[in-house]
């Protein structure tokens, strides 16, 4: 498992270190990457720091940290992690919010058939939580919440 440790510290800290050219070095030149952020999947490295270079203009305070233990059974790894950051520059329709966010996330990923990078990394987030912290949606339970579910044609829950 140590190497598989290795592999994810440099996938996390790729995404926390600011620079492209590190996705490289722990991806396959075919990996797919998704998240619920992403409008298709990505395919290849370049693709998942281009993605990757939007967050740290975003969150430019980012940090990727491992929150628990990763299952693997050597193909597989599960790595639980937390990103943390404020929202202080731009995105498409988002002016910077200044709002602190912090996302548990769990990657799942697949190695290649050496088993030495990342080839196949999907990672599973609460959105709507990273939206109500952003101040974009109203927290679950509330009014604004009611309203929102109303709009959308689920009526009012008991």
């Amino acid at each position: 498992m140590s190497g598989v440790n290795a592999l994810l510290d440099r996938f996390q800290a790729a995404w926390a270190g600011r620079h492209r050219a590190a996705f490289a070095d722990c991806c396959t030149g075919d990996v797919h990457y998704e998240d619920p952020v992403c409008a298709r999947p990505l395919e290849g490295p370049d693709e998942v720091a281009d993605h990757a270079a939007r967050l740290w203009r975003a969150f430019p305070d980012v940090r990727v940290e491992r929150t628990g233990a990763r299952l693997d059974d050597g193909r597989y790894v599960a790595a639980p992690i937390r990103v943390a950051g404020t929202h202080r520059g731009d995105l498409p329709r988002l002016p910077a919010t200044k709002r602190a966010v912090v996302v548990y996330a769990v990657l799942y990923c697949e190695l290649d058939p050496p088993r030495e990078l990342l080839w196949r990394v999907r990672a599973f987030y609460d959105v709507y939580d990273a939206a109500v912290q952003l101040g974009l949606l109203p927290r679950h339970g509330t009014l604004g919440e009611r309203a929102l579910l109303m709009w959308r044609g689920f009526g009012l829950r008991s």
